[in-house]
């Protein structure tokens, strides 16, 4: 098992990617807790570690609460001894597809001011308990638009690339620390928008200014990469746990793309 006795925190655990990696990380021998804002998701995700025979413990907390996730790492780390892992994997419905000469102020800044704030609380919590044991691997989220011209995704663009440059200066920061920092990259996932994400949501403003549904959109993004397809959650999931074991121990400040070659670094 690559994460045996493992302790690690999900943010966004009821979520599509956040509940793939948490039984992908559970299924590896960690113990996983699940942090969200709406219990049925969670106890869903938390059922099915558990049928498989994994340990996974769900707490309804807000993200974008400092004190709330202060308390919760907290919590995790005094019974467990400490945090070993933690993924940020929130997502916020957000506008996508709205030109800037249409694009309110409000709009434009929400992903930007909603995705830096969860990311600098859960890993400045998951930090604090990760520096006495001298080790622990923080992941954070984005998306290839990070690095693609418009139109229509301003305000994603930019928060998206806060994220990476969030990630890769962090890393420098707690590197003496022993801790470790990875941005994770994937790709439009078709199954987490069959799997009822609020993705479906956001890509729907995009596809219905386009004049089509947003399958044909996910098939045209698939047709624009290299490997003419889009990622799986498993994909996602089982790399996350690879970068958070000790195999990908000279790993830190990357960006990890998981987009069928739609970007080349």
């Amino acid at each position: 098992m690559l994460l045996k006795d493992k302790t690690a925190v999900i943010y966004g655990g009821g979520g599509a990617i956040g509940g793939a990696v948490a039984r992908t990380f559970a299924r590896e021998g960690a113990k996983v807790f699940i942090a969200g804002r709406t219990p049925a998701k969670l106890d869903a995700v938390a059922g099915e570690i558990a049928a498989e025979g994994g340990f996974a413990e769900i707490a309804q907390v807000d993200a974008l609460d400092e004190q709330a996730v202060n308390r919760h790492a907290a919590s995790v780390a005094e019974r467990t001894g400490g945090i070993d892992i933690a993924l940020n994997a929130v997502g916020f419905v957000h506008v996508q597809g709205t030109p800037i000469a249409e694009l309110s102020l409000e709009d434009y800044f929400f992903p930007v001011s909603a995705f830096a704030r969860t990311n600098f609380i859960t890993a400045k919590a998951a930090a604090r308990h990760m520096a006495p044991l001298g080790a622990g691997v923080i992941f954070t989220l984005s998306t290839p638009v990070s690095r693609m011209p418009g139109p229509g995704y301003m305000g994603h663009n930019f928060a998206c690339a806060g994220i990476e440059g969030f990630s890769r200066h962090l890393a420098g920061e707690l590197a003496p620390n022993g801790i470790r920092v990875v941005c994770l990259r994937p790709h439009m996932i078709p199954e987490a928008v069959e799997k009822g994400s609020h993705t479906r949501e956001v890509f729907q403003m995009a596809a219905s200014r386009e004049g089509m549904t947003v399958e044909e959109r996910l098939r045209g993004a698939a047709g624009g990469t290299l490997l003419k397809r889009l990622p799986t959650l498993a994909e996602v999931a089982d790399t996350a746990a690879f970068m958070a074991s000790d195999r990908a121990g000279a790993i830190t400040g990357a960006i990890v793309n998981l987009n069928g070659g739609l970007l080349l670094d």
